[in-house]
C-alpha cells in the first residue's frame, strides 16, 4: 500500500510539471469516454434493462407472418384463435396501440390517451391497482356496459387522488362511463396511457380488420421453439375455417415482447454504440502515443533508477498508476461530458426512440452507467498503458547512460510504436467518416424525393369521435359537412378537408376484386386503403391525371366511387384505362366491410404513404361520406378524424381559428396533435436526420483526434530529429528539402491508416446497407471524396511542423542537446 501511495504521490508531481501533456490526455480521455457514456445510457434503457413487468422474460407477441415480412398485427378471430392455444400460452390479452384519442368533455374539454384492452391485460402485465379493481370477464363481452379504468396520472390531475372515485363517472365523449379502477403509480403501459376500456370481442366475430396487438405468457417449461411449433399448427387450422383470408405461405408466429417493442431501434442504436467505441480507441491510441513520446523523455529517469535497484514491476507498476490516474480522472470529467451529451442527445432525438419515455425521461445516468464508465477509465488506462509501460520498464542501461542527450537515438524510423498508433488512428477516424459521408447521401437523397404533394402551408389537427352519434356513416358525413363549411368561411383559408390518414404515416389496407375479371384464389389482391372528404387532392395539391375528384354529391346515396393512384392503375392495369371498370373491397374480410361494387372515377398521382424511403405502393380512396357504418365504427376506435386545412400564409396562425370552429361542429369535441404538413415531413425522415447528424459529429471527432496525433507524432520527430537536420543543412541540403522530407514521412503514415480504413470500410459499410436511400455502401463517391478529405487534414497537420523544421538554423539546431 505504501508503494501504491508513492506511485499515486510521483505520478500527480509528475502531471504538475507537464501540464499541457496532462490536458491533453485528459481532454481526449474525457471525449472519448463520455461519449461512450452517453450512448450507453441511452442502450442501457432501451436494450439491456429488463421490462418492469413480471416474469418479462416469458411474455412473447404474437405476429402474422408472409413471404413479404411480418406485423404484429391481429384481428377478432386470429385473437380467438391464440387464446385458445392454452396448453403454450396463459393470460393471452389483446390491446390496441394507436387509438384515436378519447375527448374527456365537461367544462374543460381535452382529450387524452386511451387503449381498449381485454380483461387478461392487466394481469398479463402486472397492474398493480390503487383502487377498485380491474374489468370482469362480463365488462368484457359485447353490450359489457360502459366501464373504465384510470391511470394513476389522471387520477392524480383530474381527480385530485379522490380517493371515493370509485363508481364516479367520467364523460366521455359526452356519455358517462363508470370508473371501476385505478391503477398504480409504478405502472406504465407501453404505449403509455391515461384510461383503459375493455374491447368486448364478439366471440362469434368474423371481421378480419387488423387493428390491434396480442400478448401472452408462455407456460413455465415452454420455450419460444416449442410454441412456434405449436402455432404453426394452429395456422393450418385457421387457414382451413377461413381459405380466403390466409394464404398458404402466411402463418403465425410469437417473438420476446421486449424484441417487439425495441424493433428496428436496436440497429440504430448498436451502430452507435460501435461509432463512438472506434472514437475511444482513437483517443486511447493518442493517449498512448502521448505516454510513448512521455517515457522515451524518461528513458534515464528510469535508467537511474533500474541503476538503484529499481525493479521491472515496479516501473510498470509506477507507469500504470499514472495511466490509471490519467483515464480515470478522464473517466470523471467523461462523466459531466456523458451527461451533458446525453440531455443534447435526447433532446435531438426523432421521438420514436422506445422504452426512453416522454422527452427522455426514462433515461438517467444510474450505478449501471457509473460501472461502465469505471470500468471504460480503468481498461483504457491498463490498455493504453501497458504497452508505454512495458517497453520503458527495459532499458539499456548502458547506452542511455551515455547519452549526451534524451534526443539521441530517437528518429522517425525508430517510433514504429507510435507510427502504427497513428496509422491506427487514421484507419478508424476513415471508416467513421466513410459511413457518415454514406448517410449524409442518404439525406440529400431523401430530400430530393418529391413527396407527391405539396405541404406548404397545410395544417392538420386530429379529432376523436367517440360516442353514438359518430358510430354510424351519416354522423360523421354531418360533421365533415359542417366542419368544412365553417373552417372555408374562415378569412385566409383557401380549402379544407377531412381524412382517416395523412401522406407519410401509412394507412389500412384491403383485397379487392375487378369485376368482371377472373379470380385467382392462389394469389391474393390488396392495396392501401383510405376514405377522405371531398377538398382532399385540392388541399394537398395532388393531380388527378385521369377522370374526376370527389365531389359533394358523392354522398351515402350516390353510386359508389373510388380513386386510384397511379402505381395501381399500373399494377393492375398495365394496358387498359380502368377508369369507368368496378372493384369490390373488403369482400370476405368481415361484414363490416361488405358493400356494393364501387366505380373508379379518377386516376390520381403517386404519393409516397410509407415515407420518402418507399416507392408509392397501391392505393384506393373512397369518400368519406360513402364508407359503410361497420367501417365507421371501427375507425373510430382505431383512429381519429384528421382535418386539414390549406391557408394563404403561414399556417399555425389559424390554430385558435380553427380549433374553435371544429369545436363548434362537434359539440364541444377539442382537437389534439396540431401540426403543419411541413412538420409531418420533417418527422417523417426524423430518424434517418438523426442518425446521420450523430455519425457526422462522431466522425469529426474522430477526424479532429487523428489530426491532432499525427500531428503530435510529426512535431515531436522533428524535435528529436533537430540534430540531424542542422547537420543535413549544414552539409547544403536547402530548406524545401527538409520540409518535404518531413511531409512525406507523415504522409507516408496517412496513405497506410488511409489504405487499411478504406479496405475495413467496404466490410463494415454493409452493416449500415439497410440504412442507407439512393446510395450504395460501396458508393464511389464516398470512397474517393473522404480519403481525399482526411488526406488534405492530414497534410495539414503534417504541413505545419514541416514549416516549423525548415526554418531551423543550422547553427542554432547543432547547439540543442
Amino acid at each position: 500500500m505504501a508503494d501504491f501511495w508513492d506511485n499515486f504521490k510521483h505520478a500527480l508531481r509528475m502531471f504538475r510539471t507537464n501540464p499541457g501533456f496532462t490536458f491533453a490526455a485528459v481532454a481526449a480521455l474525457a471525449l472519448g469516454i463520455g461519449i461512450n457514456t452517453a450512448i450507453f445510457t441511452v442502450v442501457d434503457a432501451v436494450l439491456l434493462k429488463p421490462l418492469t413487468y413480471p416474469d418479462a422474460d416469458r411474455i412473447v407477441e404474437f405476429w402474422n407472418t408472409s413471404p413479404d415480412g411480418k406485423n404484429p398485427s391481429a384481428s377478432v378471430p386470429t385473437f380467438h384463435t391464440w387464446e385458445q392455444q392454452t396448453n403454450v400460452f396463459q393470460d393471452t390479452a389483446a390491446y390496441d396501440t394507436n387509438g384515436p384519442g378519447f375527448n374527456l368533455t365537461g367544462a374543460l374539454p381535452e382529450q387524452v390517451h386511451g387503449i381498449h384492452v381485454t380483461q387478461a391485460y392487466f394481469r398479463l402485465f402486472g397492474a398493480p391497482l390503487m383502487l377498485g379493481r380491474a374489468f370482469t370477464p362480463q365488462e368484457d363481452s359485447p353490450n359489457g356496459g360502459k366501464v373504465v379504468v384510470l391511470s394513476y396520472g389522471l387520477w392524480q390531475r383530474k381527480f385530485g387522488g379522490n380517493p371515493n372515485v370509485i363508481g364516479t363517472a367520467l364523460s366521455l365523449g359526452n356519455e358517462p362511463y363508470t370508473i371501476v379502477g385505478v391503477l398504480g403509480k409504478s405502472f406504465v403501459s407501453s404505449p403509455e396511457a391515461d384510461i383503459f376500456l375493455p374491447f368486448q370481442f364478439d366471440p362469434n366475430s368474423t371481421d378480419q380488420g387488423s387493428y390491434f396487438e396480442a400478448a401472452a405468457r408462455l407456460k413455465p417449461g415452454i420455450s419460444l421453439a416449442q410454441a412456434n411449433a405449436l402455432l404453426k399448427v394452429a395456422a393450418d387450422q385457421f387457414r382451413r375455417r377461413y381459405p380466403d383470408v390466409m394464404g398458404p405461405k402466411e402463418g403465425f408466429a410469437v417473438e420476446p415482447l421486449r424484441d417487439s417493442i425495441v424493433g428496428d431501434a436496436r440497429k440504430s442504436l448498436l451502430l452507435m454504440l460501435g461509432a463512438v467505441s472506434m472514437v475511444l480507441l482513437i483517443a486511447c491510441a493518442n493517449v498512448a502515443s502521448l505516454l510513448l513520446v512521455h517515457a522515451t523523455g524518461r528513458k534515464r529517469e528510469f535508467a537511474i533508477r533500474a541503476a538503484m535497484g529499481a525493479g521491472r514491476g515496479r516501473i510498470i507498476l509506477q507507469l500504470l498508476t499514472e495511466s490509471v490516474l490519467l483515464s480515470v480522472t478522464g473517466g470523471v470529467l467523461g462523466l459531466v461530458i456523458g451527461y451533458i451529451g446525453l440531455r443534447g442527445l435526447l433532446a435531438m432525438s426523432p421521438g420514436d426512440i422506445p422504452r426512453i419515455g416522454e422527452h427522455g425521461a426514462a433515461v438517467s445516468i444510474d450505478w449501471r452507467v457509473l460501472a461502465f464508465a469505471l470500468g471504460v477509465s480503468l481498461f483504457t488506462g491498463i490498455l493504453f498503458g501497458l504497452f508505454p509501460a512495458i517497453g520503458a520498464s527495459r532499458p539499456d542501461l548502458n547506452s542511455t547512460l551515455k547519452e549526451s542527450s534524451n534526443r539521441a537515438g530517437t528518429g522517425f524510423h525508430q517510433s514504429k510504436a507510435r507510427s502504427l498508433l497513428v496509422i491506427s488512428e487514421i484507419s478508424l477516424a476513415m471508416v467513421l467518416l466513410i459511413g457518415a459521408a454514406l448517410l449524409i447521401r442518404t439525406f440529400l437523397a431523401l430530400h430530393r424525393v418529391n413527396p407527391g404533394f405539396d405541404p406548404h402551408n397545410v395544417l392538420t389537427m386530429e379529432m376523436s369521435l367517440t360516442g353514438d352519434r359518430f358510430q354510424k356513416t351519416a354522423g360523421v358525413a354531418e360533421l365533415v359537412r359542417d366542419g368544412r363549411d365553417r373552417l372555408n368561411a374562415i378569412p385566409g383559408v383557401e380549402v379544407s378537408a377531412s381524412t382517416c390518414c395523412l401522406p407519410m404515416e401509412g394507412g389500412f389496407g384491403l383485397p379487392f376484386l375487378v369485376v368482371g375479371r377472373p379470380v385467382d384464389k392462389s394469389q391474393q389482391v390488396g392495396a392501401g386503403w383510405m376514405s377522405a372528404s371531398a377538398g382532399y387532392f385540392e388541399a394537398f395539391k395532388i393531380p388527378i391525371l385521369r377522370g374526376r375528384d370527389f365531389t359533394d354529391r358523392d354522398a351515402a346515396g350516390a353510386p359508389g366511387v373510388v380513386i386510384i393512384n397511379e402505381s395501381m392503375a399500373k399494377k393492375y392495369w398495365p394496358k387498359e384505362n380502368p377508369v369507368g371498370q368496378q372493384i369490390i373491397i373488403g369482400k370476405g374480410v368481415g361484414p363490416e366491410f361488405d358493400e356494393p361494387a364501387r366505380q373508379i372515377i379518377g386516376i390520381a398521382g403517386d404519393i409516397h404513404n410509407g415515407g420518402l424511403g418507399q416507392d408509392p405502393r397501391p392505393l384506393m380512396i373512397v369518400p368519406q361520406a360513402q364508407v359503410t357504418d361497420g367501417i365507421t365504427a371501427l375507425s373510430a376506435r382505431m383512429g381519429p378524424v384528421i382535418w386539414l386545412v390549406r391557408t394563404d400564409t403561414e399556417p399555425h396562425q389559424f390554430i385558435s381559428a380553427v380549433s374553435e370552429q371544429l369545436r363548434q361542429a362537434s359539440g364541444g369535441f377539442p382537437v389534439a396533435r396540431v401540426r403543419s404538413m411541413d412538420e409531418v415531413v420533417v418527422h417523417s425522415t426524423a430518424r434517418e436526420s438523426f442518425n446521420t447528424l450523430l455519425l457526422s459529429i462522431f466522425g469529426a471527432a474522430a477526424l479532429l483526434l487523428a489530426s491532432i496525433g499525427i500531428y503530435g507524432l510529426m512535431a515531436y520527430s522533428v524535435q528529436q530529429r533537430t540534430q540531424e537536420m542542422g547537420i543535413r543543412m549544414a552539409l547544403g541540403a536547402d530548406r524545401s528539402r527538409i520540409r518535404n522530407l518531413v511531409v512525406w514521412q507523415g504522409m507516408q503514415l496517412t496513405i497506410a491508416g488511409v489504405g487499411v480504413g478504406v479496405c475495413a470500410a467496404f466490410g463494415l459499410t454493409r452493416l449500415i446497407a439497410s440504412l442507407l436511400f439512393g446510395v450504395k455502401s460501396w458508393d464511389p463517391i464516398v470512397f474517393v471524396t473522404v480519403p481525399v478529405i482526411l488526406a488534405a487534414v492530414a497534410l495539414l497537420a503534417v504541413w505545419l511542423p514541416a514549416t516549423r523544421a525548415s526554418r531551423l538554423e543550422p547553427i542554432e539546431a547543432l547547439r540543442v542537446e
